[in-house]
């Protein structure tokens, strides 16, 4: 399967650490759920499941503290929110000036078995994406094309962003690592142990979603992402 690398930059991005419950705090790099995320941005169906092969960090990892209001609940389509009632402010520890590359390639898979897509999505969405598929060529080489091209022309189904929906990515482009390679950065050398990080989603089951985890290691600025299916990777 093809292989795709992405170039993604932000002013700012936060990918919170769960184990946090009421401060924000980042993770120090890019989750592999929030990279997926920028890619399924670009090019999305439900015949197809990205999987992030590698995170290279091609800035150094700066922080930034402020606090900032927040609401501290969701809104229902039967009841509104008041925001004075509902506004917290919440300190956040969050990532700035970052600059990563992503590279990830696609699976061709069956609706059926995206059970992420069944259960995060509405019926009617659901219905009519399946029925696409059932009556669409599942070529390859036709949804590489398709999202080569995208990505030339900087086009997006939805904004995409790093880690949280106020932080849009400044800029993201399309690039060769072959003819482009990447400038590593001195302060990123040798070898960095991240601990546990998030890693996705588990949807298999919709009444009891699951946080999976890995190990991360920052390797001279690069982070080898393991297969959803590894034995790496931890519910």
């Amino acid at each position: 399967m093809k292989g795709f690398c992405i170039e993604v930059t932000g002013d700012f991005a936060c990918f919170t650490r769960p184990e946090m419950k009421v401060e924000r705090v980042s993770y120090d790099v890019i989750t592999p759920s929030a990279a997926r995320a920028i890619f399924e941005a670009i090019f999305w169906k439900p015949a197809i499941q990205w999987q992030v092969k590698k995170i290279e960090v091609l800035a150094p990892i700066r922080w930034i503290s402020f606090r900032r209001n927040e609401i501290g609940k969701v809104a229902s389509p039967r009841a509104g929110i008041l925001i004075e009632d509902d506004r917290q402010q919440r300190a956040s520890l969050l990532l700035r000036d970052v600059r990563y590359r992503l590279s990830a390639e696609f699976e061709l898979v069956s609706y059926e078995k995206r059970s992420d897509v069944k259960n995060s999505v509405p019926d009617w969405l659901a219905d009519s994406a399946e029925a696409v598929e059932r009556g669409q060529d599942r070529s390859p080489a036709k949804y590489a094309a398709m999202f080569e091209r995208r990505a030339k022309k900087g086009q997006c189904f939805n904004q995409p962003y790093l880690g949280c929906r106020e932080f849009s990515c400044k800029e993201i482009r399309l690039v060769d690592p072959a003819t482009e390679p990447a400038s590593p950065i001195p302060e990123l050398s040798g070898t960095r142990d991240l601990g546990y990080m998030l890693y996705d989603l588990d949807f298999s089951d919709p009444a009891d979603i699951k946080p999976l985890f890995y190990r991360a290691t920052l390797i001279d600025g690069v982070i080898n992402v393991p297969h959803r299916n590894s034995e790496e990777i931890r519910g």
